[in-house]
């Protein structure tokens, strides 16, 4: 037996683009002229995963990833390089893909088994089982033309899980669906990657292709942008989203207002370490430190805020004002304050943007604000974006 289950060289997959419907009639004929452009939705993937692995696929619409979990399941052949697969596939792909619609939910089950080579008496063993886990006892007669997106889905997961399949592809088997079932399909994939089974996990979800997946692959435009640790390459893609959006945000606003209009401004700011020493990459529970200049022409002591942001999804983990701790400022000169800011990072690993601010003496306005990257490291499985003190009793 190979060390893998899945291998992929080069592989690659072109389809032929007409104009008008017309033209590939014409190409038919007219051998000497082509009448299509070739777009290549996939192009020079290597892909190895042992048994046991889970992979999340993940990377924008069109990037590819729905033509790699085709291509790998043998719905579709690839035009270059070439596929390996060692065991029995159970693939849910586009909704309703491989069901009838004429057929009956139960019609559609025996039809799926039998393609996928099971023997009359294993279907008869598995057909209780796969009604029950999808919850289409009232439904399950009726013909699959009449069934809702998420009784489709349902029905898909539960063929696709319950054939006992040694490698299980998925493509967005969340994003359809009620929060109870999605728990449901969570709880057997997991249950599926304990049993040493090979786990596809195709997603929009960086969470779940975190809970997940050990591995992630990230497409765009057919190519690999990026192979390795779910967290790594995760935190990657996010960060490339995020400069998406912040380039359209740029694009889509108006000229910043004048530094005339804005009675104060930050002068300077500066990310430290404990021994003051600049930087912008921190450990775990190591202790950050932010200095804070501010000019303020009316020589009233301000008010700094610093907010804790992280930075993929702009969600707030923690603010603070210096007035809220009566902190004051320290004078440099007649216009001029300074104050510090210390934290202990219990952050969990990740990109994060610290957020400072100065404001008005009473905290109301603000006047001026500067952001400061910055990246936590280190190893945890943790979920959420700090780490609590605790312990188990």
């Amino acid at each position: 037996m190979p060390d893998w289950v899945i291998r992929t060289q080069h592989l690659g997959k072109c389809y032929k683009l007409y104009t008008r419907p017309l033209d590939r009639l014409k190409e038919l004929f007219v051998s000497s002229r082509r009448y299509h452009h070739d777009f290549w939705a996939l192009q020079e993937v290597d892909l190895c995963l042992e048994a046991g692995q889970s992979c999340g696929i993940i990377g924008r619409n069109g990037s590819g990833k729905s033509t790699l979990l085709k291509l790998i399941s043998g719905v579709t052949r690839p035009s270059s390089g070439t596929i390996e697969v060692a065991g029995r596939v159970g693939a849910l792909l586009e909704l309703g893909t491989g069901f009838h619609p004429e057929y009956t939910g139960r019609e559609n089950i025996y039809f799926s088994a039998a393609m996928l080579g099971l023997e009359g008496a294993e279907t008869e063993a598995l057909v209780p089982e796969i009604i029950a886990f999808a919850e289409l006892d009232d439904f399950i007669d009726q013909p699959v033309k009449t069934y809702s997106s998420g009784m489709y889905m349902r029905l898909g997961f539960a063929v696709a899980t319950s054939i006992r399949p040694d490698i299980l592809i998925t493509d967005e088997v969340l994003s359809v669906g009620d929060e109870a079932f999605q728990k449901k399909c969570i709880r057997r994939m997991e249950a599926f990657l304990d049993e040493g089974k090979t786990l596809l996990f195709c997603s929009h979800s960086m969470y779940h292709v975190q809970k997940l997946c050990q591995k992630a692959l990230w497409l765009d435009h057919g190519q690999v942008r990026a192979w390795g640790g779910t967290a790594e390459v995760t935190l990657a893609f996010e960060d490339y989203l995020r400069e998406l959006e912040a380039r359209e945000e740029q694009q889509a606003e108006a000229q910043p207002v004048a530094d005339a209009s804005r009675p104060s401004r930050l002068r300077q700011v500066c990310l430290m370490d404990a021994d003051n020493r600049e930087t912008d990459v921190f450990n775990l529970g190591e202790t950050a430190r932010i200095e804070m200049i501010a000019e303020v022409p009316d020589g009233q002591p301000p008010v700094f805020a610093v907010g804790h942001v992280r930075r993929n999804d702009k969600f707030g983990v923690y603010g603070i004002f210096s007035d809220m701790d009566r902190a004051e400022p320290q004078r440099v000169d007649a216009h001029t304050f300074r104050i510090g800011y210390e934290v202990r990072l219990s952050l969990l690993p990740g990109n994060y943007t610290f957020r400072t601010h100065v404001l008005d003496p009473s905290g109301l306005r603000m006047f001026d604000s500067v952001e400061k990257d910055f990246s936590v490291r280190g190893e945890s499985r943790e979920l959420g974006v700090c780490r609590l003190p605790h312990r188990w009793t």
